[in-house]
């Protein structure tokens, strides 16, 4: 750990979580050292939780996020990926390699080697729960290893993953509920 701390304050490590998602285990839990710092963004989605979880798959293909930063040149597609919800272990989805996935439930991946240095050691869950038969529950866990010091890069990292994240997350729901015939608006 670096000798210069600073802590991670909670609104950059939650975003519309509960205390009860916050404490819950996630698959990305059992992947990394309990050494790390936890980071749990919730949406809530008017959508059934296959639909949800077929938009999570879109993540081997696109990051959702902000394309012009993390996608440059290409933008995130707004229809499903024939085949994107065949996941295997070892497929890249955003800068993870998957590790596990148990299809209409969640999907778990570690960073891999190449983004170490730049992000530090971080395993990643993204979790779909249901409601009710129209609503759906997703949770995005990331477990950044304490490996890199707990400094200015590592505040910066929250930080990023906030917005990044929460991007993401809303544009998921967008896609998610604009597929689904039952949708009302949150």
């Amino acid at each position: 750990m670096s000798a210069f701390t600073i802590p991670i304050p909670s609104m950059l490590r939650y975003t519309r979580a509960t205390p009860d998602e916050i404490d819950e285990p996630s698959p990305a839990d059992d992947l990394i050292d309990s050494n790390c710092d936890r980071w749990v963004r919730c949406s809530t989605i008017n959508a059934p939780r296959r639909v949800v979880y077929r938009w999570l798959c879109q993540l081997t293909v696109a990051p959702y996020s902000f394309d012009a930063i993390d996608f440059p040149g290409r933008r995130s597609p707004g229809t499903l990926t024939p085949g994107a919800e065949q996941l295997r272990v070892g497929q890249y989805f955003l800068i993870f390699a998957i590790t596990s996935t148990v299809r209409d439930s969640y999907i778990a991946g570690m960073s891999r080697p190449e983004f170490d240095r730049a992000y530090g050691h971080i395993a990643v869950s993204y979790s779909v729960t249901s409601l009710d038969d129209d609503t759906t529950r997703l949770r995005a866990n990331a477990c950044v290893q304490h490996g890199m010091g707990i400094g200015i890069r590592h505040l910066a990292l929250a930080a990023g993953d906030k917005v990044m994240a929460g991007r993401q997350l809303r544009n998921l729901k967008a896609r998610a509920e604009s597929a689904n015939p039952q949708q009302s608006s949150e």
